[in-house]
């Protein structure tokens, strides 16, 4: 019996969480940094993939402004799961050197049931904002749907009526992008690294979020700003920013959690 409680996985939803400073996310930063210089072929296999699927999004909808938007947006909220293998890489540069890029292709195996089912609850959150963004575009554009570029101009967003939508497109993004934050922010390192459930993975993030409200709230400023500035360089940036932010959340959650 004592060696079956030995073996059984931690309960993450007692693990203690750290109460840290509104700064502390540019010092994940950092270590990310540090990551990335000690496996760039992480940055250039993941990097490139990333590329490719915003190039992927701007190819298929470039047509219709309201989709290209939403997918951009959506891109955003399903990063906790695209960034597995990063969160693999720091994982393994804790215990080795040199960390070889294969191995954390499978890193699904590590936690598949748990990680498989996070997914599931991502999906679902990313299938119900595209449901709403493309509403909200329906009932404010009954003709044409102005392209991306010109919906970012002054003379666009000054608009009474543009002005009201942007409020309520950008307000509604920001209700599910605030869940899916609170829900993800540690979920998948905490499965990665302690074969923890996923309930338990998203009680423990959502912890995380209630303990430190400033720091997590400028963690995820920086993470949209990042994300979306590689966007805006020809969706090349996002070779850089996403393995940049991929790396800093497991050393946000080897930061925060006990």
């Amino acid at each position: 019996m004592a060696e079956l409680l030995d073996d059984a996985p931690p309960v993450v939803l007692h693990t203690r969480v750290r109460d840290l400073p509104w700064h502390t996310p540019f010092k994940w930063l950092k270590l990310a940094l540090g990551d990335i210089r000690a496996t760039p072929t992480g940055l250039l296999f993941y990097g490139s993939a990333f590329v490719a699927m915003g190039w992927a999004i701007r190819g298929l909808f470039g047509y219709a402004p309201e989709h290209t938007m939403t997918l951009v947006t959506a891109f955003l909220l399903a990063g906790p799961f695209i960034c597995l293998g990063l969160y693999e890489i720091s994982r393994r540069h804790e215990t080795v050197d040199k960390v070889k890029l294969l191995p954390t292709l499978t890193a699904l195996r590590i936690n598949a049931s748990g990680i498989s089912l996070f997914a599931i609850i991502l999906a679902l959150l990313v299938a119900g904002w595209m449901r709403v963004s493309v509403v909200v575009f329906a009932l404010f554009f009954t003709d044409d749907i102005p392209s991306v570029a010109v919906m970012l101009t002054p003379k666009f967003l000054l608009q009474p009526d543009n002005m009201t939508f942007m409020i309520i497109w950008l307000g509604s993004g920001a209700l599910f992008a605030l869940l899916t934050f609170a829900l993800s922010v540690v979920s998948i390192p905490i499965m990665l690294d302690r074969d923890a459930d996923t309930f338990n993975a998203l009680f423990a993030s959502v912890r995380v979020c209630l303990a430190n409200p400033v720091c997590m709230l400028t963690w995820g400023a920086i993470i949209v700003l990042i994300v979306l500035a590689g966007f805006a360089l020809w969706g090349v940036g996002v070779a850089l920013t996403v393995p940049l932010v991929g790396h800093a959340t497991w050393h946000a959650y080897r930061a925060l959690i006990e």
